[in-house]
């Protein structure tokens, strides 16, 4: 099969499974869109071997086995994901060593790694968000890449820690805690469930801890979107579509705390259209078209 079909295929994937990141990848030119299609793809592939099922030795081996393919001098043309992103790399100047930080933090996915500190979460955020910033960051394109690269990995970091609050239940009740120990110490709470698969801390010190983390990831916000101006309009246009999708839904999830540690909170699909569009002619105002 050939790269059309490899393309074909990753975009299939995106459509089917990137229910945020797709509202943005609409905004961007075929080449750059096909050549995120195959980053997402091979992101997405790493992820559901971290969350999938069978024992934790084989999934750190099938993680293993993907690190690997990216060192191959030719790899199986029938992998087409691989094929996909080996072409888009010789397009672009995608930094696919960045693969090896998201195996990382998949494979701590695996260990069920805990994080005493805030410091410690952030490194983790930066191996799983932050490389797929940057792996974008090599199909967007930009005349600095080393002012450009930390504001990509922060606004990766802004990204992933918007996930764990949103899915805090869901991630503990698969035996899964991202908050950082010392963060739940200084709150007085713990991320415990009830025999009806509830938070059994008290609501308004659970409350505070989520607002207070959903502050921290405003500050990371505030530093990635510094990244926009570096970035053509449509690129841009896209990573605002991507990030805004995010912070309206930690806006959210700091606004009612307690529903979103009752239940995974999301945007409908009318929002987040909205906000496609918002941040396309924003993206076309900065640059005077």
């Amino acid at each position: 099969m050939g790269v059309n079909d490899a393309y074909r295929h990753c975009e299939q994937i995106m459509r089917s499974q990137a229910r945020n990141f797709s509202y943005g990848l609409r905004l961007l030119p075929v080449q750059k869109r096909r050549a995120l299609s195959a980053v997402y793809a091979l992101a997405r592939r790493i992820d559901d071997i971290a969350d999938g099922d069978g024992p934790a030795e084989q999934r750190l081996e099938r993680l293993s086995s993907v690190r690997g393919l990216l060192g191959e001098t030719a790899p199986a043309r029938d992998d087409l994901v691989v094929v996909a992103l080996m072409e888009a790399a010789r397009r672009y100047l995608i930094p696919l060593g960045a693969f090896a930080d998201l195996v990382d933090g998949c494979a701590a996915d695996v260990r069920g790694t805990t994080y005493t500190t805030f410091e410690d979460l952030v490194g983790y955020c930066r191996c799983v968000a932050g490389s797929v910033g940057r792996l974008s960051l090599g199909v967007f394109g930009t005349d600095d890449v080393e002012a450009a690269t930390p504001l990509a990995d922060a606004l990766g970091v802004a990204l992933q820690i918007t996930n764990i609050l949103r899915d805090l239940r869901e991630d503990r009740l698969s035996g899964r805690v991202y908050l950082p120990a010392q963060d739940l110490e200084r709150f007085g709470c713990t991320l415990d469930l009830d025999a009806d698969g509830r938070f059994n801390s008290p609501p308004e010190r659970l409350a505070a801890l989520v607002r207070f983390e959903a502050d921290r990831a405003r500050d990371w916000f505030a530093t990635g979107m510094r990244l926009l101006p570096m970035l053509d309009a449509r690129s841009a246009a896209c990573t605002a579509t991507m990030a805004g999708i995010y912070r309206c839904l930690l806006d959210r999830i700091a606004a009612d705390p307690g529903r979103a540690l009752a239940a995974r909170m999301s945007l409908t699909t009318r929002e987040k259209s909205m906000v496609a569009v918002r941040a396309l002619a924003q993206a076309r105002r900065g640059r005077g078209r």
